[in-house]
């Protein structure tokens, strides 16, 4: 659930790098297998667990990383998986960094984007989504023993060091909410981050129910604040929370091709899928 804010430049020399890196691909079309199929390719970080993470093997249904010796797993691959398997395509994972999965998209050199990818207004000036495949919501992560465990609202952090992943409505629209606030410099990655909590470095860091849900598994010690529903959570618009797929724009044949898909499933899919990810995910990621 995150929020791009890059400069023209910096988008353009990423997509100039992702096109040398991967074989075109048209949106929904690429080229067929050797079972006949065409081949759907799907970007994600492939390490923003519970949504996608990288793993050594198969195990539970994992896809190979393209050109990787890795596998790709969690609530991300599961929708992707879903996608393709409906639609009739074979799936390709690749794994990107964050700041280059639009690029990508807008280069051709991916169909899509299935990577926890909120789907916000700035973000639709770059590309197309389809509808909601996960609806998340913000939570606080402290170290058991903090003197912010016990918290009921945003208020009750005040004077907090945080951080969170860059460019994302966690760092760029929640962390400036809490009063007094130390916001220290965003980390790259969701494990990056995490790692920062549990060293002591910072208070706590803010992020999205699900990641939170992870981070718990693998850090027992951490705390887990929700304030979602009372007066004093974070004030996030719903298209902070709505999670989507994004696509080339104008790409309206596969956009309503996932959405045909999507629209099979509820709330409560989502939700059991998501669990099943959150119950089988590496501990390192």
């Amino acid at each position: 659930m995150k929020k791009t804010m890059k400069k023209i430049a910096s988008a353009f020399l990423a997509a100039a790098l992702a096109a040398t890196a991967l074989t075109a691909c048209g949106g929904g079309n690429s080229a067929a297998g050797g079972d006949g199929k065409k081949v759907l390719k799907v970007a994600m970080e492939c390490s923003y667990a519970p949504y996608n993470w990288t793993q050594p093997t198969d195990a539970n249904g994992a896809v190979p990383i393209s050109g990787s010796s890795d596998f790709a797993y969690g609530y991300d691959v599961m929708i992707a998986k879903k996608v393709a398997d409906e639609l009739g395509y074979n799936l390709e994972i690749v794994k990107l960094d964050w700041d280059s999965l639009v690029p990508a998209v807008q280069a051709g050199t991916v169909d899509c984007v299935i990577a926890g990818q909120s789907i916000t207004s700035d973000r639709l000036q770059s590309v197309d989504f389809t509808d909601p495949y996960y609806y998340a919501t913000i939570v606080t992560l402290v170290k058991a023993g903090s003197k912010y465990e016990n918290a009921k609202s945003v208020a009750d952090l005040a004077g907090a060091v945080s951080s969170s992943q860059i460019n994302t409505i966690w760092y760029d629209g929640c962390l400036p909410q809490i009063p007094d606030g130390k916001i220290q410099p965003a980390h790259e990655s969701v494990p990056a981050m995490l790692v920062a909590l549990n060293a002591g470095g910072i208070d706590l860091v803010v992020t999205d129910k699900p990641t939170g849900q992870a981070a718990l598994i693998a850090y027992p010690d951490f705390r887990l604040l929700d304030f979602t529903g009372t007066e004093g959570e974070f004030q996030v618009s719903e298209e902070d929370i709505n999670i989507g797929v994004s696509l080339k724009k104008g790409n309206t044949e596969l956009k309503d091709a996932i959405n045909g898909v999507l629209s099979k499933m509820n709330e409560t899919d989502f939700d059991k899928m998501m669990e099943d990810a959150i119950a089988v995910q590496p501990l390192s990621n």
